[in-house]
């Protein structure tokens, strides 16, 4: 058997996702990460992109039966994801886990313990063992743009995106590339109507992640265009004006 059509593959998982999604057993979504998928603060009462989700899984898909579960922790590395896993992912007997991490595990600041591209990638790789060991699909998001002129200690983004799609690449796992689209939306830079400071998106920014999300899973409704992308779209151009 090729490893395109293994159970343990980036292909293998979206056909088996698609199916999922065309039946009638209730999923477990679990979204986690640091304080881009915790979503305080920055969209400034508007809605994150796990809320935006939520919404298209038990709004327009109409799976009302499905259990969106946002376990993110704001200031969270690897390692403490890792060490509450069992809380943070196994406890909710997931169908499908969804990680968007770096930010902090690439800190140079003083007060950050200093972790190597090759270092964060290996606890990627757990992480990753760990979802699959439980049945459920790995999907891994790189972390958007930075304005690293501005956000001392995240100098590094580039490396650590870089290591998300090596291990995407390597243990052949569903990858949302939210970095790169963030550079496409900023024409090769930072998406400045997109974000609420140096490294957090905003409300539109949100929006944007929600949308590469959604596309990258293929969770557009098929028997009706519905709201919430085309208003998520709207968003996102309204906010590059």
């Amino acid at each position: 058997m090729s490893n395109a059509e293994s159970p343990a593959s980036a292909a293998a998982d979206l056909r088996r996702l698609a199916a999922l999604l065309a039946g009638t057993d209730p999923l477990n979504w679990v979204i986690t990460g640091d304080s881009i998928t915790h979503g305080l603060v920055h969209t400034q009462g508007g809605r994150s992109y796990a809320e935006h989700l939520h919404e298209l899984i038990r709004g327009e898909l109409g799976r009302t039966r499905d259990a969106v579960i946002n376990t993110a922790i704001s200031g969270h590395r690897m390692p403490d994801i890792l060490g509450d896993f069992d809380r943070r992912v196994e406890s909710w007997r997931p169908d499908v886990v969804t990680l968007m991490i770096g930010t902090n595990d690439m800190s140079t600041l003083p007060d950050s313990p200093f972790v190597t591209p090759a270092e964060f990638a290996a606890s990627l790789r757990d992480f990753v063992a760990r979802v699959r060991a439980l049945g459920a699909i790995p999907v891994l998001q790189t972390p958007p743009s930075i304005d690293t002129p501005n956000a001392p200690g995240r100098e590094r983004i580039a490396e650590f995106a870089d290591a998300v799609r090596e291990v995407a690449a390597s243990d052949d796992v569903i990858l949302v590339d939210q970095n790169a689209r963030f550079s496409d939306l900023g024409d090769g830079g930072v998406p400045w109507g997109l974000m609420n400071d140096p490294f957090h998106p905003n409300a539109a920014g949100h929006a944007a992640l929600a949308l590469e999300l959604a596309t990258t899973l293929r969770m557009q409704p098929q028997a009706d265009p519905g709201r919430t992308l085309p208003l998520l779209e709207a968003q996102v151009r309204a906010a590059r004006l």
